[in-house]
């Protein structure tokens, strides 16, 4: 149990309201004398008494310190995808600017330079990471930093050719508006 109150303490001083989310390796340096096992046991226990709460997997909340959980999606992405090149497009981008008039509702659409896959991140939602071969210098006139999301995010322009590189149903588009941006 001494390893249990050592990460509660840890978690208390080191969580904030800007850190809230911990992936696996963030703790596995703080136990280097666990085995794996023992290591996966603690932080189990700690999730079932209710000091963490698993959010998907690796990815860990402290919730006594987490406080805009309308970003958590965002959040999460960057961090689970923290050595890839990833920037907000398609449906959540366009439909954060009025392009598209419905607001997808606990998913968020994510270009990542990683693999596409989709993630289910327990009630909070679903991140849904779509690869693609354009590299940061290739677009970095189409591209802002978001740091409330903390992630890059596409204009308009840049997001209208994603959704047609990938694919996407465009009967949705409001071309009235997206032609004020283009």
């Amino acid at each position: 149990m001494q390893s249990m109150k050592y990460l509660v303490n840890w978690l208390n001083k080191n969580a904030n309201n800007e850190r809230y989310l911990f992936a696996l390796q963030d703790f596995r340096g703080l136990f280097p004398h666990l085995s794996n096992a023992n290591f996966k046991t603690l932080l189990s226990r700690a999730v079932q008494s209710g000091y963490l709460d698993r959010i998907c997997r690796g990815i860990y909340l402290y919730n006594a310190v987490a406080s805009d959980k309308g970003l958590i999606l965002f959040h999460i992405a960057a961090l689970l995808r923290a050595d890839e090149f990833n920037y907000i497009s398609l449906e959540t981008a366009l439909s954060s600017v009025g392009v598209i008039s419905q607001v997808p509702i606990n998913w968020i659409s994510i270009m990542s330079s990683g693999r596409s896959s989709i993630i289910t991140c327990a009630t909070f939602g679903t991140i849904e990471f779509v690869h693609t071969n354009q590299t940061p210098s290739e677009l970095a006139n189409k591209l802002v930093y978001d740091k409330n999301c903390r992630l890059w995010r596409a204009n308009v322009s840049l997001s209208l050719r994603d959704m047609k590189v990938a694919h996407r149903n465009c009967d949705l588009i409001d071309w009235s508006i997206a032609n004020e941006f283009i």
